[in-house]
């Protein structure tokens, strides 16, 4: 039981990790390192009850599938800043795959072989462990290195652990109970990668605490149940205390499952599920609410020494001799520019917004827009072509956050094509079960969005460019949600972008 505990929570984790929304590259990785796991534990439970040779095969191949899983993780982990390498994991996979094909062959009746398989696994971990050390000390003492720290002693003592498994071909046997540490300890590491702002160790062991505390509260009620009502079969406290672990780590990974297959089946219909999610929404309200007190006095704080920085910088530059002091003197007043710039976009992005809502052409909108775009340096070699269709019905909208939506996009999209290229406005009557809706869509023929960022390009603070900040396109989409419409972007790398908006008709008064 204790075996196929683990085994479960790593799938609850992969589950969890392969459903979120917030998901990246580090998720993904940690996710098929759970799922490797999965099949490892579980094989072995099944082989044990069944004596079957498919689960001796599944468990195998979850336990040669963890060496190349542990290094792509580890180089994910450590932004490709450590000795671990993308041909080191293709290694990994290609002597995981001999050894895969090894087990058909006569080798595999070698009294060594059995070891051999166990001990390359634990080779390779203790090796990641060692890169993941090497990194913590080259970094300084600062917020990332405190939580790789963390990951060091957890992944530390799971390693540790886990080496029951390499003993156990000693002849020295342990309690299965041990997978119950390894089980936790995974979900510690699950907290530490799905939560990067948890800096602190007592944060992480805040989060880990409840887990345990819902863990024995739901082990003592089943427990006094079964005693009370279950007669004297009832099942022992151990299996109790394991199926409620279960039971709570399952939770969280269940409601992102039944969150998107709500989702699919009723597309237009999420609120109809939000008392599931009723808690989240209301952190992210709070966080909202800090951030607007935050904003302003953050600002206020980083403005004031600015001003005083740009106004000795063009003192001392009317005093300067030399082209090269001059030179430098400029570009500490750009750098102070584009502070600025920072923390205006930044102070657009805290602020709550008052919504100036007006019956509205999108066609005139547009085409405002498009004007403004036009007096732009960037457009000198940008042919723009407007495709803006008739007899639109009218929307209620703030025109001029509209007009900041579409020159933020094409801002963008001009920047997408330095040699040139296309631009292109669209807009179009939707007419659905949801009633009427008008659609605008901006398109470049530049050099495309990644698939591993398009996910991202709406999140804060996310950018691509050396210099850019990562705010516009936030800003755009709070906007189109504050006017109860949606947008979305697709993207061919190396062919453009477009961008789609769509926007409710005014109800008929």
């Amino acid at each position: 039981m204790e075996v196929f505990t683990l085994a479960v929570v790593s799938l609850a984790i992969a589950v969890f990790l392969f459903f979120t929304k917030r998901q990246n590259r580090i998720h993904l990785s940690f996710a098929c390192l759970c799922l490797a796991i999965f099949f490892y534990k579980g094989g072995g439970f099944f082989s044990v009850h069944f004596q079957s040779g498919f689960w001796r095969m599944v468990e195998l191949l979850g336990l040669l599938a963890f060496p190349p899983l542990i290094i792509a993780f580890g180089r994910l982990l450590l932004n490709d800043q450590s000795f671990l390498s993308l041909r080191q994991t293709m290694a990994a996979a290609f002597i995981s795959l001999i050894l895969l094909v090894s087990l058909f062959t006569p080798l595999a009746a070698w009294p060594y072989w059995g070891m051999l398989i166990y001990l390359y696994p634990a080779s390779v971990l203790a090796f990641c462990y060692g890169a993941l050390v090497l990194f913590i000390r080259s970094k300084p003492a600062g917020v990332e290195r405190t939580r790789m720290l963390y990951l060091s002693i957890a992944f530390g003592m799971a390693a540790l652990i886990s080496a029951c498994d390499v003993i156990k071909l000693f002849g020295y046997d342990f309690s299965p109970l041990y997978n119950i540490f390894i089980a936790v300890l995974m979900y510690m590491i699950f907290l530490i990668v799905n939560h990067p702002q948890l800096m602190d160790l007592h944060e992480v062991m805040a989060r880990a605490l409840i887990t345990g505390v819902l863990t024995l509260c739901a082990t003592l009620v089943i427990y006094v149940f079964t005693r009370l009502f279950g007669g004297p079969s009832s099942s022992s406290l151990t299996y109790i205390l394991l199926a409620s672990f279960l039971i709570v780590i399952s939770i969280e990974p269940l409601k992102q499952v039944l969150k998107n297959i709500f989702s699919w089946i009723y597309p237009e219909s999420k609120e109809a599920f939000n008392f599931l999610y009723a808690f989240d929404q209301k952190l992210e309200r709070e966080k909202s609410m800090l951030l607007e007190e935050m904003a302003p006095v953050l600002a206020h704080e980083i403005r004031n020494p600015l001003g005083s920085i740009k106004g000795a910088a063009q003192y001392l530059r009317s005093e300067v001799m030399t082209d090269e002091d001059k030179r430098l003197i400029d570009v500490i007043i750009e750098e102070v520019n584009r502070l600025n710039r920072v923390v205006n976009q930044f102070l657009s992005y805290a602020k709550p917004y008052s919504l100036n809502l007006k019956l509205q052409d999108v066609n005139a909108v547009i085409v405002k827009a498009i004007s403004i775009v036009k007096a732009n340096d960037l457009t000198e070699k940008i042919v723009i072509e407007e495709e803006l269709r008739p007899e639109l019905p009218l929307v209620n909208v703030d025109a001029e956050q509209l007009i900041q939506v579409i020159l933020n996009i094409a801002v963008n999209a001009l920047e997408a094509m330095p040699e040139g290229g296309k631009l292109i406005f669209r807009t179009r009557r939707i007419d659905s079960d949801q009633g009427e809706a008008v659609a605008i869509s901006i398109r470049d023929t530049g050099k495309g969005i990644k698939r591993d960022e398009l996910r991202n390009v709406f999140k804060p603070f996310f950018t691509t460019r050396e210099r850019g900040v990562g705010l516009g396109l936030s800003i755009c989409q709070r906007i189109i949600k504050n006017h109860g419409g949606h947008i979305r972007v697709k993207s061919i790398p190396g062919q453009g972008s477009i961008f789609y908006i769509r926007l409710q008709r005014a109800a008929l008064s």
